[in-house]
């Protein structure tokens, strides 16, 4: 959902998880963004992210607990991922080291997916830690992959609580972004939403 790029943290995310042994025993990892051959990308950077990524797969082997999907454009495609994710228990995790306004956070949790995002920038005006999702500080990467093993371990021990944190994503959400009619005789902005696209 990302482009592959050093302020993204992507590599920064596949490092913590590849780290921690116990989140590595509770999970899988699914990485999307940017290309997965460096042959096709024109940007240094990128082309550095890709290798360092290559590196971290092979340096841990995450092979089998790791999937790496090249950055999708397809909006449909993208909505099925979230869905996907979402029906199988998972969360979504967004470690940029800034992010100006987190549209993909607010995408996951539309999607019902309980989320972990930077606390650096817009995603933390978004999240209430702790209750519809949780800020993580990708400059603490230790304390980043510890926050993910408690909610997944706090999932096996009370099956509803990864339903609590979605269902309170959802209503963070909507509470967020449905305006208000500021005249009771107006019908016209009742019900619209007003998520911006970054």
């Amino acid at each position: 959902m990302a482009r592959l790029d050093k302020v993204k943290n992507i590599t920064g995310l596949v490092e913590l998880f590849a780290k921690n042994s116990r989140l590595r025993e509770l999970v899988n990892l699914v990485v999307v963004a940017g290309n997965i051959d460096q042959s096709k990308s024109k940007d240094r950077e990128e082309i550095s992210e890709i290798e360092k990524l290559h590196n971290l797969m092979n340096e841990f082997d995450l092979h089998g607990e790791f999937r790496w999907i090249c950055a999708q454009t397809d909006k449909v495609r993208n909505g099925e991922l979230y869905r996907y994710i979402a029906d199988s228990h998972g969360a979504f995790v967004q470690p940029a080291l800034y992010e100006g306004f987190g549209l993909t956070v607010i995408e996951a949790m539309t999607c019902g997916l309980p989320s972990f995002a930077t606390c650096h920038g817009g995603p933390a005006e978004i999240i209430e830690n702790g209750l519809s999702g949780f800020h993580i500080d990708p400059f603490h990467p230790e304390k980043a992959s510890e926050i993910m093993v408690n909610f997944f371990e706090h999932c096996n021990q009370e099956g509803d609580y990864w339903m609590t944190v979605s269902n309170a994503g959802l209503q963070r959400i909507y509470s967020r972004s449905v305006k208000e009619t500021p005249n009771p005789s107006q019908e016209v902005s009742k019900g619209l939403l007003t998520v911006v696209a970054n």
